[in-house]
């Protein structure tokens, strides 16, 4: 059991992140060597009258991204796919024509574009945000015969690089994305509440996420009943906090591999040519965002945004001499809440010392 001043103190951290942020709560789980604690901050509703649940589950958004690298490892791990093999070789229809490695997509060096900078996406989803493009739209509309740059000379991240992972996982294994969540992650680590969601009738388990995304001049809205997390082109999974730190505990002491090398493999790093406020030196891995400069060593996890909802996951190799693994899932989106109450956490940790 952690101290009760433990629990107050990271609690009224946790307030003070939603506060400044205008978001009613946030599910929020810490494992220190293991021993975990999970707690509901703040409240589900934007009115302040429900309490936010230990349990709540969200959107965990590009969190997913982590998830379907761990699927993809395991297939690599069992001979089915290499990470150096070319795309085309799984996906033989791709209208560009020079080799990218399933490596290079799970890192985003591969120069494959993506969709989150156009305006003709967002203005479809605002039009019309309970039928999402299939992926065949999604890839219609993103992909041209001309990568943005060289495979292995840059880096963008990629949402329709993920899409191309997913179909690949999907076609090699015979599998829908959401059993491949289920026996390839969720049941070997006992995740009960991990799952993958493709229709509205699925997000109805979610708690309410607060947005103005779909309606930029009105006032904050559950936008969860009207968003369908198709728009997520690769897939998004809910789980709870807690599931989710046991998802990255398990995936970084390299629980679902028989190689134990693979971890590393997902560690290396892509360096990222952009400034964070929380890290070192941001890199990207195998589905893992990195901080290889970072004092507590390499950090490792993934943050996720979308109509709703702010999420953020990651492990501290050592705070005080104790790994650490931080999970935060907001119900509002917008900003970098999710990373700012890991990270602040972490901190706190750090000056304080982890409870014995």
């Amino acid at each position: 059991m952690f101290p009760a001043a433990f629990l107050i103190a990271i609690g009224s951290l946790v307030q003070q992140r939603l506060d400044a942020a205008g978001a009613p709560g946030a599910a929020v789980a810490v494992t220190i060597d293991g021993e975990p604690w999970s707690a509901g901050i703040g409240h589900a509703d934007l009115d302040r009258t429900a309490p936010m649940p230990v349990d709540a589950l969200t959107s965990a958004y590009s969190i997913t991204k982590s998830i379907i690298a761990a699927i993809a490892m395991r297939l690599v791990d069992e001979k089915a796919i290499g990470l150096d093999d070319p795309i085309q070789k799984y996906l033989a229809d791709l209208p560009f024509s020079t080799p990218v490695s399933i490596r290079q997509v799970l890192n985003h060096t591969g120069g494959i574009p993506d969709y989150g900078g156009m305006r003709e996406y967002h203005d479809a989803v605002r039009a019309n945000p309970g039928k999402p493009w299939s992926s065949a739209e999604f890839l219609r509309r993103t992909i041209g015969d001309e990568l943005l740059y060289m495979p292995g000379h840059g880096w963008r991240y990629s949402n329709i690089g993920y899409l191309l992972l997913r179909l690949i996982l999907e076609q090699e294994t015979g599998l829908s994305f959401p059993s491949l969540v289920r026996h390839m992650v969720a049941m070997p680590l006992d995740l009960k509440t991990m799952r993958a969601m493709v229709s509205l009738r699925e997000t109805g388990v979610l708690t309410a996420g607060y947005s103005t995304y779909l309606s930029p001049d009105s006032p904050p809205e559950n936008v969860v009943p009207q968003y369908h997390p198709g728009w997520v082109s690769h897939g998004t999974v809910a789980a709870t906090a807690l599931d989710l730190a046991r998802f990255l505990n398990g995936l970084l002491a390299g629980a679902l591999f028989t190689d134990p090398a693979l971890v590393e493999e997902m560690l290396l790093e892509a360096p990222v040519e952009e400034d964070h406020p929380w890290m070192v030196k941001p890199a990207y891995g195998l589905g893992l965002m990195t901080d290889p400069g970072s004092p507590y060593g390499t950090v490792a996890g993934h943050t996720g945004g979308g109509p709703g909802f702010a999420t953020a996951a990651y492990r501290f190799p050592d705070i005080a001499g104790k790994p650490v693994t931080i999970v935060a899932l907001v119900n509002r989106d917008g900003g970098d809440t999710g990373t700012d109450i890991v990270f602040s956490i972490a901190a706190h940790l750090a000056a304080h010392r982890p409870p014995r």
